[in-house]
C-alpha cells in the first residue's frame, strides 16, 4: 500500500471512530434515561454499553491522530496498548450489568415497558451494521489490530440491539418483565466473551 493509501485509510478511521463517538454518546444518555424511568437493566445497560463504546472510539480517534511520527514498533505498541484498554472496556460493562440483573431477578424488581427504548434499539440495528462494516475494511486495508477490536465492539453493539429489542419487546407486548434482567444476562455473556477473545489474540 502507498503512503498516499495509507493515509486515506487513516483518515476514514478517524471519521469513523469520531462518528462512534458522538453516536453512542447520544444512544448512551437517550437509553440510561430511558432505562432509569422505566427500571429497566437491559437499556441501563445498553446505554452503558454506548459509553463504553464512545471510549473504545476516542482511544482510536487517539491512535489513529498520531500521523506518521511514530516507528513501527511504536506503532504496534500502541495498536496493543488500544486493543488492551479496549479488551477491558468490556469486562468493566460486564461485571456491572452482572450484578444489576441478577439483583432485579432475585428481588423482583419489574420494569416498566419502554416504547422510547424500542425505538432506540431499532435506530441502533440499523445504524451500527454499516458502522460495523466500513470499520472491518478499513482495518483490513491498515491491519490494525485494534480497530478490528473496536469493530467487534460495534458488532457487539448490534447483537446488544436484537437482544434488547427482544427484552423490551416480550415486556412491551406480553407483560413478561423477567425478559428483560435475562437479556442482562445475556449480554454479560457476550461482553466477557469478547473482551477474553481480543487478549488472547494480543497475546499471540
Amino acid at each position: 500500500m502507498s503512503t498516499t493509501q495509507k493515509e486515506k485509510f487513516k483518515k476514514r478511521a478517524l471519521l469513523l471512530s469520531y462518528l462512534t463517538v458522538g453516536y453512542n454518546l447520544l444512544e448512551g444518555v437517550a437509553s440510561i434515561i430511558a432505562g432509569t424511568f422505566a427500571g429497566s437493566i437491559a437499556l441501563i445497560g445498553f446505554g452503558l454499553d454506548s459509553f463504553i463504546e464512545s471510549l473504545s472510539g476516542g482511544v482510536m480517534i487517539w491512535r489513529f491522530s498520531q500521523g506518521d511520527t511514530m516507528s513501527e514498533e511504536e506503532e504496534e505498541k500502541m495498536e496493543k496498548r488500544a486493543s488492551t484498554l479496549v479488551a477491558y472496556s468490556f469486562f468493566i460493562l460486564g461485571v456491572y450489568v452482572l450484578y444489576e440483573s441478577i439483583r432485579k431477578l432475585v428481588l423482583a424488581e419489574i420494569p416498566e415497558p419502554s416504547l422510547f427504548g424500542i425505538i432506540i434499539a431499532l435506530v441502533s440495528l440499523i445504524f451500527m451494521p454499516v458502522l460495523f462494516i466500513m470499520k472491518v475494511k478499513t482495518a483490513k486495508a491498515l491491519n490494525s489490530s485494534s480497530l478490528i477490536a473496536d469493530a467487534k465492539e460495534t458488532l457487539a453493539c448490534v447483537f446488544l440491539s436484537i437482544a434488547l429489542l427482544l427484552g423490551l419487546g416480550l415486556n412491551y407486548l406480553t407483560g413478561l418483565w423477567q425478559a428483560d434482567p435475562i437479556v442482562g444476562l445475556i449480554i454479560v455473556v457476550f461482553l466477557i466473551r469478547e473482551g477474553y477473545e481480543i487478549l488472547t489474540e494480543k497475546k499471540e
